[in-house]
C-alpha cells in the first residue's frame, strides 16, 4: 500500500510548499485540496497553470496526487447549492488531469443545511435517497465527460451511512465511475473489539471490488475522532483484511496535526510491515 495524508494537514497555500511538507513527514502520496493552492475547496474557476503547478510540485516533491477533494453536500435541502457543487465538480474535473489525478472524492450529504458533515433525521428519506441518486447521476456524467472516478466515502454522519447502503448505490447507479472510499472509523462510534472487527471485517468484504482508497483516523472510546494509533480501531485487523482482498492502493490518513504527521507514518509503516499495534489497535 501506498502511505499519504491529507495535504491540508500542513499550512501554506503553494502547492510545492505543502507537498515538500508532505514527503517531509514521510508519506509518498496525498489527497489533494485546492485550498493549498490558495484557492477555495470548490473552486468556481481553476485556470490550466493553477492545475500545472500541482503536477509539477508533486514531480518535484515525488509525492503523488492519489485524489483530490471535491466534496459538497449532495442532498442539500436548497436545490441551488446542489446544482452550484456540482458546477463546480465539473471545474475540478476537468482541471483533474493537468493535476496528475483521476479521482475525485465525495461527500453524499445529510439534509442539515450548515454542516455536510452534522446527521440529519431526514437522511433516511425516500425523498434524500432521490435527490442522492438524481445527484450522482450529474456527477456521473461529468465524470464520463472528464475521464475522472469518484470516491464516495460511507459516512455515519451522511445519507450513505453504511457500507451496504454504499453497495446499494453502487447497484442502483450501475457505473464503473463509482469508487470507494473506506474509513473505518465512520462506520461505528462506540463498539466493542469484537463488534468494530465485524463491521470492518463486513464492509471490506461487501465493497472489495470498488475500494481505491483506505482512510486512516480512530475513534476515542467515548466515540470522538482521534488521530490514527490513539484510539481504539484494531488497525492490524484492518490492514490485514485489505490485504487479504489483495488491496494495494493509498492508505491516506487525516484528521491530525501537522506535528502528528510524522508519528503516524511510522505507526502505520510499523503495521504494514506486519508488526502488531497492540491489544485493541
Amino acid at each position: 500500500m501506498k502511505l499519504g495524508i491529507f495535504a491540508k494537514t500542513f499550512e501554506g497555500m503553494e502547492p510545492v510548499t505543502v507537498l515538500n511538507s508532505v514527503a517531509a513527514a514521510g508519506f509518498t502520496c496525498a489527497q489533494y485540496n485546492m485550498a493549498c493552492s490558495g484557492l477555495p475547496p470548490m473552486p468556481e474557476i481553476i485556470t490550466e497553470a493553477q492545475a500545472r503547478s500541482v503536477a509539477e510540485a508533486a514531480r518535484e516533491s515525488g509525492v503523488e496526487i492519489v485524489a483530490v477533494s471535491g466534496t459538497f453536500n449532495m442532498i442539500h435541502p436548497d436545490p441551488a447549492v446542489r446544482e452550484a457543487g456540482l458546477r463546480n465538480l465539473a471545474t475540478l474535473a476537468e482541471r483533474s488531469a493537468g493535476m496528475s489525478t483521476t479521482l475525485i472524492t465525495l461527500c453524499t450529504g445529510t439534509r442539515d443545511p450548515i454542516d455536510q458533515w452534522t446527521a440529519h433525521a431526514d437522511n433516511n428519506t425516500p425523498e434524500a435517497w432521490q435527490d442522492l441518486l438524481e445527484a450522482m447521476g450529474a456527477a456521473i456524467e461529468i465524470a464520463e465527460r472528464y475521464e475522472v472516478d469518484l470516491g464516495i466515502e460511507p459516512e455515519l454522519a451522511n445519507v450513505v451511512d453504511s457500507a451496504e447502503k454504499a453497495h446499494r448505490l453502487i447497484t442502483a447507479l450501475k457505473s464503473p465511475r463509482i469508487k470507494i472510499v473506506l474509513d473505518p472509523a465512520n462506520l461505528f462510534e462506540v463498539a466493542t473489539l469484537d463488534e468494530q472487527r465485524s463491521i470492518v471485517s463486513s464492509a471490506i468484504d461487501l465493497l472489495a471490488d470498488r475500494i481505491v482508497m483506505a482512510h486512516a483516523k480512530d475513534r476515542n472510546p467515548d466515540g470522538s475522532f482521534a488521530t490514527a494509533g490513539k484510539g481504539v480501531l484494531d488497525y492490524t485487523h484492518y490492514l490485514g483484511r485489505l490485504k487479504a482482498i489483495g488491496f494495494n492502493g493509498s492508505l491516506v490518513t487525516h484528521g491530525l496535526s501537522a506535528s502528528e504527521a510524522a508519528g503516524v507514518a511510522a505507526f502505520l509503516k510499523n503495521i504494514l510491515n506486519g508488526h502488531s499495534a497492540g491489544a485493541g489497535r
